[in-house]
């Protein structure tokens, strides 16, 4: 019990840190934790993102049945279990709204994880997924297809989902996410962004295969 209740304040806390780093919104977002027996701690829906606790984080198991009898789970809940399904490498989902990651999701346009060393180190390639209805089981399908071998998809016309083995892993993937998308479109206007050469994306590649 100790330990499930540890589980539920570190999701609350990284929850409450998306909140403050202007990551997400009062009511967007979500994040998801694996536990060793398989079940999964998910945040509640129509909760303030930005005064979480570990009371508001519910419990399902793998085929979405409802193990929290007062937590109302995350719409996306169905979206997470795709996710776990597709990736069991992974025990942990951040979903969230950065402004500006979310912005190129809503032009369609690329996020270039090569313009610096730390993004192509914690980012590796960055996948899309095609505009679904959120919450839906379509939506929950299309990112499952695209995370196989990626860490990172971009919602489109949506918001963001990161992937780890650890919560620190999976946000700090959004995060930099999120500044990779930053520096790109500042650079764009004061002249244009150069990325790395590929000889250089190899290296860091090769380093972090180490």
């Amino acid at each position: 019990m100790n330990e499930l209740n540890h589980y539920r304040k570190e999701i609350a806390y990284f929850m409450r840190r998306l909140y403050k780093r202007g990551l997400t919104t009062t009511s967007g977002g979500n994040i998801s934790v694996k536990l060793p027996n398989g079940m999964i701690l998910i945040t509640a829906s129509q909760t303030d993102k930005g005064r979480m606790k570990a009371q508001d984080i519910g419990m399902t198991d793998m085929q979405g049945r409802q193990l929290s009898a007062n937590v109302k789970l995350s719409m996306e809940t169905g979206m997470h279990l795709a996710v776990y399904k597709a990736r069991p490498d992974i025990h942990t989902i951040v979903h969230a709204h950065p402004p500006t990651a979310t912005s190129f999701a809503v032009a369609h346009q690329p996020i270039n994880p090569d313009l610096m060393g730390e993004s192509r180190a914690v980012l590796g390639k960055i996948a899309v997924a095609p505009y679904k209805l959120m919450g839906s089981q379509e939506l929950a399908d299309a990112v499952a297809k695209e995370i196989t071998d990626t860490h990172v998809v971009l919602l489109a016309n949506h918001g963001v989902l990161a992937v780890g083995k650890s919560l620190l892993e999976a946000f700090d993937r959004l995060e930099v996410l999120e500044a990779c998308a930053k520096i790109q479109l500042m650079s764009n206007m004061i002249g244009g962004a150069h990325a790395l050469s590929h000889s250089d994306v190899q290296a860091i590649d090769k380093m972090m295969q180490q």
